[in-house]
């Protein structure tokens, strides 16, 4: 694979590098999530590691490639085959690396009706979509914070299940759907809901290089990769060979990998010690710390394995809000949990647990209950010496077998838990914390839901629904050279889908002296961070434009990263001048922007101002230009709110004269507050439900 960057090359990153190696060597422990920002080797590290992956055997003409040796797994095809008395013939071939778009539909991942044979043929027949193509393979999904969220759904189910089952249009259709998935996202374009994020089994965050030698490293090797990338491939085919090795070695140990009943009472009382959620993480860890020792040619795992498993289970498990700082897992304290945790765990338990690999191809579990001198029933222990935390792991590279080392070096206003309020703006809060509306899309995107009479209209066909209108006049219609199935326009039926109906909700603040601005701005800053809150488990997003002096400035540019939005609420320039012109001007351009790249998003504009402008920018004046741009907003269809901040005793009625131009409500506030505010926000969003 010359043009494929190599994996031993990869400077640094162990973390990440140890995380792919390890879902090779075992991909049930179910995918790992890589984030970090541009640059940092995410693609490079998926691509390379199919590269190096182990070939495999396929039964031949399989769209699924299953095992030859895995009858129990067959798809519904092979299965066929071998009822029907046909020869399941088998190839070696390598191991598929299919990458998933951002735009890719339901249909397209888990199958659909071959529409071609059912025409032609009158035949009902399943076509493979990406889960098949995926199996036995690496499915790669970049960016998968922007997938749709039951599109998310389906690669998770079907990652934890091993199977996709198919159940549209007349067709009951199941094959194996056994890969390796792994996912990369940049934190600043946004998160993964939490639902998702903890359905990843492991999770590695990482930084660029900063060290320089390391960093010039990194230039080296892609100038050598892209002047010569045969003769730089052939260069580390060495390295490339015996890691690959290793991980087949380590497949074919796997199912010899035993642990105590002790073990799994050292990884509970950890998990409860950090008060993990859930018990995923229990078993992820068990599964990678089988894996490590696996890798490393031993048949019992250490407190080692299960250190360097934790460190990557629990990154994305610790995290209990969206607005808590990250917590930085470390081995030091990870070892140190571990020790209070073998301490806690019973001494007498030394029951061992064993998973054979039968002749049918299933796993069996036996008991084995050591003696004092660590010996069993007889069988061969022949293992590393345990010496778990203290032991310095080596770096890579070194003589003999492929190593990693521990892993990477690695005031805004006050947030508050959202809750109704009882104050006169919460008229409309939302009735169901943690819920988002459904709305209906035009998009071919979103989960089918049902199918709508749409004669002469072929966009996005619902097949089944086109089917049985077609179906009572084919006896009139069918013609001895024709198709086994004739549809005319009249039969046509599309799909109705349904999506999350998603919110922008762009804040515009007059950051001018001519208000409390510091108290505005703290009011302001909470109620952002209170609903990215809600963002944070949605896909709503929210944007801030800030106006003073003679212009307006984007502070935050529309996002649902809880990250980008603390790093840009910071900081916020506030004093001068009040280009009110300027601010409407800006949100108006932002506004149509997102509306333009994302059609389902509901904008909402959110104004804190007295409305009283003093900068034009034309040679109108600043507040006839000022409401003549809010009537543009409000034709543009823009729902806006109106957050008068001008002090009772000096109000001119600046702000309510903006609000009436914009078509929208007016509110006055004795004394702000950011939970006043957020009941506002919510309230006006509650009200464009559809």
């Amino acid at each position: 694979m010359p043009s494929i960057f190599p994996f031993t090359a990869i400077v640094n990153q162990d973390r990440m590098r140890r995380a792919l190696v390890l879902n090779a060597v075992h991909p049930q422990i179910g995918g790992v999530l890589i984030r970090g920002e541009r640059g940092t080797a995410k693609s490079t590290a998926a691509r390379a590691l199919a590269a190096l992956l182990p070939e495999i055997s396929v039964i031949t003409e399989c769209s699924f490639s299953c095992d030859p040796d895995q009858p129990v797994s067959w798809c519904t095809q092979c299965q066929e085959r071998v009822i029907n008395g046909e020869a399941v013939p088998h190839v070696t071939c390598r191991t598929r690396f299919v990458d998933l778009p951002v735009s890719a539909t339901e249909d397209r991942v888990v199958g659909t009706l071959d529409i071609e044979r059912a025409i032609q043929k009158g035949e009902r027949h399943f076509e493979p979509g990406v889960l098949a193509a995926a199996n036995r393979g690496i499915l790669y999904v970049d960016e998968v914070n922007l997938l749709d969220d039951h599109v998310v759904d389906i690669l998770l189910d079907a990652a934890a299940m091993g199977v996709n089952v198919v159940e549209r249009e007349g067709i009951s259709f199941s094959h194996p759907a056994r890969f390796i998935l792994i996912g990369t996202m940049n934190p600043e374009e946004g998160d993964l809901r939490p639902q998702l994020l903890d359905r990843f089994a492991l999770c590695v965050d990482i930084q660029g290089v900063r060290d320089a030698t390391a960093r010039r490293l990194i230039i080296e090797r892609n100038l050598a990769f892209e002047s010569d990338p045969e003769g730089f491939y052939l260069e580390w085919l060495p390295r490339e060979e015996t890691l690959s090795d290793q991980i087949f070695q380590a497949r074919q140990l796997l199912p010899h990998v035993h642990h105590t009943q002790g073990d799994l009472m050292t990884i509970a009382t950890m998990m409860a010690e950090l008060g993990v959620d859930g018990h995923r993480a229990d078993l992820v860890i068990l599964k990678t710390a089988r894996a490590h020792a696996a890798f490393e040619g031993r048949t019992r795992i250490t407190d080692r394995d299960i250190l360097l498993a934790a460190e990557l289970a629990l990154p994305h498990r610790l995290k209990r809000h969206p607005l808590d700082p990250q917590q930085e897992i470390t081995v030091e304290d990870l070892s140190r949990r571990l020790e209070e945790a073998r301490e806690k765990a019973p001494e007498e338990d030394m029951t061992t647990l064993e998973q054979e690999e039968g002749d049918d191809g299933q796993k069996k579990t036996q008991l084995t209950v050591e003696t004092e001198d660590g010996q069993d029933d007889g069988e061969d222990k022949t293992e590393a010496p345990h010496d778990p935390m203290l032991q310095e792991i080596p770096k890579w590279p070194t003589e003999g077998r492929w190593w990693w080392d521990g892993g990477d070096e690695t005031n805004v206003g006050e947030p508050f838990a959202p809750q109704p309020f009882d104050t006169p703006l919460d008229r409309l809060a939302r009735g169901g914390a943690g819920r988002r509306r459904r709305t209906r899309t035009e998009q071919s995107r979103g989960r089918y839901v049902r199918a709508r009479f749409s004669p002469d209209n072929p966009r996005d066909l619902a097949f089944d629904a086109t089917f049985r209108a077609a179906a009572p006049h084919q006896t009139r219609r069918r013609r001895s050279d024709g198709p086994a199935l004739s549809i005319k326009p009249q039969d046509y039926y599309r799909k109705v889908r349904m999506r999350p109906a998603a919110n922008l909700v762009l804040f515009v603040v007059d950051a001018s002296w001519s208000m409390a601005v510091a108290e505005r701005m703290e009011a302001t800053k909470g109620a952002v961070l209170s609903l990215l809150t809600d963002v944070y488990q949605r896909r709503d997003r929210v944007g801030l434009v800030v106006f003073q002096k003679n212009a307006a400035r984007l502070i935050l540019p529309p996002t649902n990263s809880v990250e980008l939005a603390q790093k840009a609420l910071a900081d916020i320039p506030v004093g001068g001048k009040t280009p009110l012109s300027a601010g409407l001007k800006m949100a108006y351009d932002v506004i149509t922007r997102e509306v333009r790249q994302h059609a389902d998003v509901i904008p909402l504009m959110v104004l804190l101002t007295d409305g009283a402008g003093n900068v034009s920018l034309g040679n109108m004046a600043p507040q006839e230009e000022a409401h003549r741009l809010a009537v543009v907003i409000n034709a543009a269809h823009i729902r806006s709110v109106v957050i008068n901040m001008e002090n009772a005793a000096f109000d001119q009625g600046y702000a309510q004269a903006l609000a009436d131009h914009l078509s929208a409500p007016c509110y006055t506030l004795d004394e702000l507050r950011a939970e006043a505010l957020l009941a506002t926000v919510r309230g006006e969003l509650q009200e464009t439900g559809v």
